[in-house]
């Protein structure tokens, strides 16, 4: 299958990211909320409790990003938001995922076998945005929309909420029919490794 690029205007439905495949390039468009690990921490137990979340996850993309904020008079000013290391929400956002249901998750590095799991069983996917590009991706942020959690989390904590046109570019990297670049290519970094090390043993 040959890969496509999309422009894609959220929120987008089960079916829809299930057609998404590895190697896809998105764009988005509406709203995405930002999520580390203390604010999907916050978001789970909360719903554990029963209580509302003050937005609806499942209509927005979820960015795994930290993002450096200003406010300007009434309202905000976003100067950068580069994607944080998803890794360090491969714990909980299986659960995230089952609970909430963001047909797109916005990281950097790439997540493990629990994510995966998360990804085939709801029908969402995980995206790649480069790093050290948070100049960029504001650019692409029209408007902050509201923020969350912003007193208990502090500023790269929070949940903030923006309204995006055009987000991207985000490669498609895991998908939910299995796909993986990142398992993909561990023979290939294996045989990179061992390479390496035979030139340090020969020097």
């Amino acid at each position: 299958m040959s890969h496509q690029t999309k422009h894609l205007t959220l929120p987008i439905g089960e079916a829809e990211a299930r057609a998404l495949r590895v190697g896809d390039i998105l764009y988005l468009t509406g709203r995405i909320f930002t999520a580390r690990d203390e604010a999907h921490l916050t978001m789970l137990e909360a719903h554990e409790r029963g209580e509302p979340l003050p937005f609806a996850p499942g209509e927005m993309a979820l960015f795994h990003c930290g993002p450096v904020v200003r406010q300007v008079g009434d309202g905000w000013e976003v100067i950068a938001a580069g994607p944080t290391t998803s890794v360090r929400m491969e714990i909980f956002e299986d659960r995230f995922l089952e609970t909430f249901a963001p047909r797109i998750v916005i990281g950097k590095g790439g997540m493990g076998a629990r994510t995966q799991a998360g990804l085939e069983k709801v029908g969402a996917v995980y995206t790649h945005y480069t790093g050290g590009a948070g100049a960029l991706a504001a650019k692409r942020i029209e408007r902050v929309e509201d923020v969350h959690w912003l007193d208990k989390l502090g500023m790269p904590g929070a949940a903030w909420i923006f309204a995006v046109r055009e987000f991207g570019p985000l490669l498609v990297t895991m998908d939910s029919s299995g796909g993986s670049l990142y398992r993909d290519l561990e023979p290939t970094i294996a045989e990179n490794m061992k390479a390496v090390a035979a030139r340090i043993d020969a020097s």
